[in-house]
Formats: structure tokens, sequence, C-alpha cells
């Protein structure tokens, strides 16, 4: 588990493979995450995917002994999909239901490494509301589709913030009558974007800060105020990513200079894709990941991946330039390399 207060000092082995200075294929194949006296995992047993406190793991690096985590349970515990099934007394499979069937646990859950987490203290709340037999499901009837196109979801949403910024996605459901997620979705992206709008405009503001300036109550802005700071660096490095399109654009490599995609697949990570449709491209598309850098991908339809994992190099796939901000020229040298 990912202990109170240690969110910022988490790694992934992609995260340790970049800090070696080496890609994550051959970080894997050289084993140093397997060294004798290396760190343990802080995720649980038999995860799919592997974290690491940076602490502990800067300390083996150096030399130093490595310290200790702390033992006692709290509240602000960061729990995986495996810890809140064993805290529960089910299945990980009872789990997956639990986290899509139970609104409290939709609202809470956080990504972190690419790893759905949920509070300690959110399990708590969820046993006594199911003691409570709280376990209805509001929203649209089963089996029907949401009643707004997702295009026009936001502009529908926002008038509802402004009138209500403590609104929940309840409310939404009744108003507009789409599915909980999707109304949950809409507020979390509407609340961090008007966070990080905040936050340009006064750099002074905290993400708590910024919530509290706009109404927004603490427990309905969770993972908002880690998407408002994943925004602000969006729009940091949006420039760059300008100066890169153009680049591929003089390079012949596409017909005009693209706008660059800016996504967030996961609410802690900003990516970004270039389509290369030029006559005679080195790759279908180009995808920025601002944990690995740049890479090629094989489809310009479906550059992404399902998820935030990033993929491993393979057919079609290749890292490029070292560092996640190549100059644009070196970029380019590098893919028609």
């Amino acid at each position: 588990m990912i202990k109170a207060g240690r969110r910022h000092l988490v790694r992934t082995l992609a995260d340790l493979a970049a800090q070696q200075g080496v890609q994550l294929h051959s970080y894997l194949n050289a084993k140093q995450h397997l060294a004798p006296g290396f760190p343990m995992p802080i995720s649980s047993a038999g995860a799919r995917n592997r974290l690491y406190d940076s602490e502990q793991v800067d300390a083996f690096l150096a030399g130093k002994p490595i310290p200790s985590l702390p033992t006692k349970d709290d509240d602000q515990d960061l729990l995986d999909r495996r810890e809140c099934s064993a805290a529960l007394g089910i299945s990980p499979r009872t789990w997956d239901k639990y986290k899509t069937t139970y609104p409290i646990l939709t609202e809470h859950m956080v990504t972190v490494g690419g790893v759905e987490h949920w509070p300690r203290s959110i399990l708590h709340q969820h046993q006594t509301h199911r003691a409570a037999k709280v376990t209805a499901k509001p929203g649209r009837p089963a089996r029907t589709g949401d009643q707004v196109p997702r295009d026009q979801l936001l502009p529908r949403t926002a008038p509802l913030l402004d009138a209500d910024p403590t609104i929940s996605a309840t409310a939404v459901v009744e108003a507009l009558g789409v599915h909980r997620d999707t109304a949950q979705d809409a507020l979390l992206r509407l609340r961090a974007d008007r966070m990080a709008d905040l936050m340009r405009t006064d750099p002074t503001l905290t993400p708590e800060q910024s919530a509290a300036t706009l109404g927004y109550p603490a427990g309905q802005v969770r993972r908002a105020k880690v998407r408002a700071e994943t925004v602000l660096r969006a729009h940091r490095i949006a420039p760059y990513l300008a100066d890169v399109a153009q680049a591929l654009h003089r390079a012949g490599w596409t017909t005009t200079a693209p706008t660059p995609d800016i996504q967030h697949p996961a609410d802690d990570l900003v990516v970004a894709v270039l389509v290369l449709d030029g006559p005679e491209p080195p790759a279908p598309a180009l995808v920025w990941d601002e944990r690995h850098g740049w890479r090629t991908a094989t489809s310009r339809r479906h550059p992404l991946p399902r998820g935030a994992a990033a993929p491993p190099p393979a057919d079609g796939i290749r890292y490029l330039a070292d560092g996640t901000t190549p100059s644009p020229d070196a970029l380019t040298a590098a893919l028609a390399a």
C-alpha cells in the first residue's frame, strides 16, 4: 500500500529505469530491481504493476541504510485492488464489481503509477453504508443509454455546476439522465479545469485553496485536485509540443503543423499524440508521455494503448532521443535515424 503522505514518492519500474538512464526493457533484462537488498515493492503481492518508494530506492542506490516505512494504519493510506478486497474479506473479482456498483468507491478512486487505489477511510465508510443497507444505485434505468450526446455533456453540466458548486453526481444524473459514471467524470473534468485556471491566474494558490475559493467541498475534489495539477502541467508543456509539431511539419512528415492532442489517460498523467500524415512518414504517429518522453506508435487511429501503461519497445514502437523534452531538432534526427 501507499502509506499516508507518501504518494509523491511512488515510482514505477519505468520511473526507476529512467532514473538510471536506460530503457525499461534494458532495466528489466538487467534485473536491477531484483538485486540483493533492493527495497521491496510497496504494491501488494502479485500486483501486475510494481510500485516502489523512491526514498527507499534512493537510499539503496546511495549505499545508505534503507529507511523503514510507517507501520501504523492511517485513514489516508492508499490501498490497491488486492488490499481492498482483503480488507473487506472478499475476492478481487468481487471487488471489481463493488468499485463500479457503490458510488462512494467510484468517487474516491485515485490512480497512482497506473494503479487504482482507494483511501482506507473510504473502505471504513463503505462498510458503514453497507451495514446500513444503503445499496441502491441511483441513476438512469438499467440497459438504457445516456440521454446527452458526449460532445454536449460538459456544456450541459457546466451550468449545473455554476448554479451549485456543491452539486453531486446524483443530482447531475437526475437533471440530465446520464449514467452516474458519466456524471462523475463530467464534474471531475470541469472542477479540475476550473481549479487549474484559477491556479494559473494566481500561482500562489494550492489545489485545496483553489477548490475552496470555487466553493467545492473537500470531499468532492480528491481526484480533481490531482487532475488540476495535471492540467497545469499540460498547459506548461503545450508550447514545447507545438514547437515539435512545427519541426515535424518542416521535415515533411505532416501536411500541416498539427495541434498536439493532449490527453489524460489517468488523473495524474499527461500524454500527447501527433499523427504523421505526410507522404512518407517514418511512423504512423508519435506519442509523448511525461514519464518517458517520445515514442513511435503503430496506428494513427489508436496510437495509445488502453490504460496509462506505456508499451515496451516492440515492432513499430521505439523510444526516441534522451530525456522527456529533447529539442525538436534532436527528436527529428532520432526519428529519421
